[in-house]
Parts: structure tokens; C-alpha cells; sequence
């Protein structure tokens, strides 16, 4: 079923994890997918893999120089931009009790700026198309706490706040914004290559702690984003999916 036929979608930090998973599947619901990333090796690769459908380039998020160019590049073989996943996202430490303010903005501009900085370059191409769908990577770290990472807290908040309001200022040109926040989910974010072995005992205590018993894999995130990308969820805008495994509703212990 070609649920995206015809539609042309910009895929941030697509190279790898929830993005590379996301631009996969658009790719086989017959849309022209863009990869957006600053990993150009395996970006290129993925783009390679995935045929004449996809195209990467590069994408630096928090640059608005570049996503004046890439938006350029997209709009001139294209001719607009249907969809746009705003993905691209990192996580670092950053404590309350010696944080690192250095640390604190790159998070803010990647996750937070970057979301913003793409709803305002995509927002007027998808206005002359007539419509469009925007989907935001917010995390159930954007509905709740975690002790630890209060940056990437306060930029995953920040993300579902901006969903809303843009949701209000684009419904007029008939462009559907919504935010998708995942819970655990088993990527490189969540296992770095460097850190297995030692981390995987962790991540194994804390999936017993998700009421389904698992992480998360990136393909179902990825299918959560279609329905919002799609015109499946043609009346939703503003919207707020999780998709957590149960996280939300209350830990599980044996």
C-alpha cells in the first residue's frame, strides 16, 4: 500500500537509528524521501541502499544556512516539500549540580532550535503547495521528567510546546503539525557502540521496568510516524502521540 505516492519528505538525522527506520519505510510507501544528517558517510550509504527514491544531504540542523540551502536543494529538484520529520536529536548529561552550560546549548540547539529553524524554512514551501504534514520527535521526555539529562528534558518540552502553536498558526494553510514522543527505544542513542557490554545490563533493568517487558524498536517508531505523516491522520493536528510502551501509565516491577 503506497500510502505516501507522490509525496516528497525531508527526514532529519536520518542516517541512522529512528530516522534511517523512518526514511526506509516512506521509501516503500512510495514517497521521495531527502535524508538530512552530518553524517555524510553513512547517510550517503543509506541513501545508496534505499535507490533512486532517496537522496542524501547534508544537514546540520541548528545551521540556518543550511537549511536554507538543503530546503533550496530539495524545492529545485522536486519542486516543494510535502512531509517533514523533524528527528535529529541528541542526549548528553547535563545535572542540575555541575552541569555544563557548554553542553546545555548544543542540546538546546540541536533539539530545540533545529525542530523550530525547520518548521520555518519547510512551513512556506508546503503553503504553496496547499498543505503539508509535519511530524516532531518530542520523546516522553517532553511530558515528564528524568533526573539527569535536563537538557534534554527542557528541549524535548520545548518541542511538544512548539507542536501546538504551530499547529494553530499553519492550520490555516492546511499543514498538519503533531509530535510523536517515543519512550525507550533500542538505538545507538539508547546502546552506544563504545559503551556495549556495559550499558546492556542497565538497559536490561530497565525494560522491566516498560509495562510490555521491552524497548521499543525503531521500525515501530517509524510506523508511527507514517500514521502521522499520512493522510491517515488527516484530522489530527496539535496531537501528542506516545508511543512508550506503556511508560506513561505507571512502572512495571516483577
Amino acid at each position: 500500500m503506497a500510502r505516501l505516492a507522490g509525496k516528497v519528505a525531508l527526514v532529519t538525522g536520518g542516517a541512522r537509528g529512528q530516522g534511517a527506520a523512518t526514511a526506509e519505510l516512506f521509501v516503500a510507501e512510495g514517497a521521495r524521501v531527502f535524508i538530512g544528517d552530518v553524517l555524510d558517510d553513512r547517510g550517503t550509504a543509506l541513501a545508496d541502499q534505499l535507490g533512486s527514491s532517496a537522496t542524501y544531504v547534508h544537514l546540520d540542523v541548528s545551521s540556518e544556512s543550511d537549511w536554507e540551502t538543503v530546503v533550496g536543494q530539495v524545492v529545485g529538484a522536486d519542486g516543494g516539500i510535502d512531509i517533514l520529520v523533524n528527528n535529529a536529536g541528541i542526549v548528553r548529561p547535563t545535572p542540575i549540580i555541575g552541569g555544563d552550560l557548554e553542553t546545555y546549548m548544543e542540546i538546546i540547539r540541536v533539539n530545540q532550535v533545529g525542530c523550530w529553524l525547520g518548521m520555518r524554512a519547510v512551513a512556506p514551501v508546503m503553503a504553496q503547495r496547499s498543505g503539508g504534514a509535519i511530524v516532531n520527535l518530542s520523546s516522553v521526555q517532553g511530558l515528564v521528567g528524568l533526573a539527569g539529562v535536563s537538557a534534554y528534558v527542557a528541549s524535548k518540552f520545548a518541542v511538544t510546546g512548539m507542536t501546538k502553536v504551530a499547529a494553530l498558526e499553519l492550520a490555516p494553510y492546511r499543514i498538519r503539525v503533531n509530535s510523536l514522543h517515543p519512550g525507550a527505544v533500542d538505538t545507538e542513542m539508547v546502546r552506544p557502540a563504545q559503551l556495549v557490554g556495559i550499558v546492556d545490563a542497565q538497559a536490561d533493568k530497565v525494560a522491566k521496568t516498560i509495562p510490555l517487558g521491552r524497548f521499543s524498536e525503531a521500525a515501530e517508531m517509524a510506523r508511527a510516524v507514517l500514521f502521522l505523516a499520512s493522510d491517515d491522520s488527516s484530522s489530527c493536528t496539535g496531537t501528542a502521540l506516545v508511543a512508550d510502551g506503556g511508560i506513561l501509565a505507571g512502572p512495571s516491577y516483577d
